[in-house]
C-alpha cells in the first residue's frame, strides 16, 4: 500500500524531476545522428548544428512522453515493488500538478521549434502522437506494440535526414527497423520471463519461444542490410561488420546468460564488453569515414 509521501529538500525534488524525465534514456536519440555521422559532414557547423538541435528535440519529446507514460501509469506503479522506489511519481518524490507543470512547460518549448525547424517538428509531432496513441491502445496489441516501438527508432533517423536536407537511406531505413525490432521483441521476450503476463497485458498473447523467432528473424535482417549497405554504398566500413555481429552476439548473451535486456539502455551500461564494441564500432566508422581518409 502507498503511503503518504514524507517531505523531501528542494534538491531531493529537483533530482526527482530530472529523474521524470529519464535523461539516461536519451540515448536512444542517438539515432537522430546517424545521417549526419555517416554522410561524414563532421566539419560542417550548420549540418553539426541542425543535426544536435533535432537530437535536443527528440530529447524533450521523448521526455514528455515518459511523463504521460508515469502519470497515466502511478496506481499500477504503486503496486509494483520495484517501479515504486524508482518511479519518482509513484515514490511520492514529485507530485502531480508538479509533473504537469513540468509536462506543460515541455510540451511549450516543442511548440516553440516549430517555428525555426517546422519540418523536423513535424516528425517530432507523429513521434508524440504515436507514442501517446501507444500508451492509451497500441501497446496492448500484440505485434503491433513491437513494430510501434521500432518506428519510432525509424522517425528519429527521418528527423536526422530532414534536419540536415539529406535524402534517408533506404538501407539505413530497413537496417534501423530491423535492429529496433530486435531491441524490442528482446523487451518483451525478458519482461515475459521475468514477470510472467503480469507486467502488461499484452505479453498474454505472447510466448518466449516466439518472441524468440521474432528477435533472431530481426537480428538476421538488421546484420544483412547492414553489410548490404556498407559493400554497395560505404565499401570502406566493412571493417565495422564484425563488430556488429560481436554486438549481436553479446547482446544475446547478455538477455539469456546475464538475464538483462528489459531495457537496453541498461544493458549497454552495465557490460563492459558491449560498451566497448559499441565504441569501438563508432570509432571505426569515424575513422574511416573522417574526411580527408576516404
Amino acid at each position: 500500500m502507498h503511503n503518504t509521501p514524507v517531505s523531501h529538500s528542494p534538491l531531493a525534488r529537483a533530482l526527482g524531476l530530472l529523474k521524470l524525465m529519464r535523461p539516461m534514456q536519451w540515448i536512444k536519440n542517438g539515432f537522430v545522428l546517424a545521417p549526419l555521422f555517416f554522410s561524414a559532414r563532421f566539419f560542417d557547423l550548420v549540418a553539426v548544428n541542425q543535426a544536435l538541435l533535432a537530437f535536443g528535440l527528440f530529447c524533450i519529446a521523448a521526455s514528455a512522453t515518459y511523463i504521460v507514460n508515469d502519470m497515466r501509469d502511478i496506481e499500477h506503479d504503486r503496486r509494483h515493488p520495484e517501479k515504486l522506489i524508482s518511479r519518482p511519481l509513484a515514490s511520492g518524490l514529485v507530485n502531480l500538478p508538479t509533473a504537469l507543470i513540468l509536462l506543460i512547460f515541455l510540451y511549450g518549448i516543442l511548440i516553440f521549434a516549430w517555428f525555426f525547424v517546422p519540418l523536423v517538428m513535424m516528425v517530432v509531432t507523429g513521434y508524440i502522437v504515436l507514442n501517446l496513441a501507444y500508451s492509451f491502445f497500441l501497446k496492448h496489441q500484440p505485434v503491433v506494440d513491437i513494430f510501434t516501438i521500432a518506428i519510432g527508432f525509424v522517425l528519429r533517423v527521418y528527423a536526422g535526414a530532414l534536419a540536415i536536407d539529406v535524402p534517408l537511406s533506404a538501407w539505413m531505413f530497413v537496417t534501423t527497423l530491423c535492429l529496433a525490432l530486435y531491441l524490442a521483441s528482446i523487451k518483451r521476450r525478458q519482461e515475459l520471463s521475468k514477470n510472467g503476463s503480469s507486467s502488461r497485458r499484452v505479453l498474454n498473447a505472447y510466448s518466449v519461444p516466439l518472441i524468440d523467432r521474432y528477435a533472431e528473424m530481426s537480428a538476421t535482417g538488421a546484420l544483412l542490410f547492414y553489410s548490404m549497405f556498407v559493400m554497395s554504398a560505404k565499401p570502406q566500413l566493412v571493417i565495422t561488420v564484425p563488430l556488429v555481429l560481436f554486438g549481436l552476439f553479446r547482446y544475446w548473451y547478455v538477455v539469456e546468460q546475464l538475464d538483462g535486456g528489459e531495457s537496453p539502455t541498461d544493458a549497454l551500461f552495465a557490460d563492459w564488453q558491449l560498451l566497448l564494441t559499441v565504441l569501438l564500432w563508432v570509432a571505426a566508422c569515424a575513422w574511416e569515414l573522417w574526411p580527408g581518409t576516404m
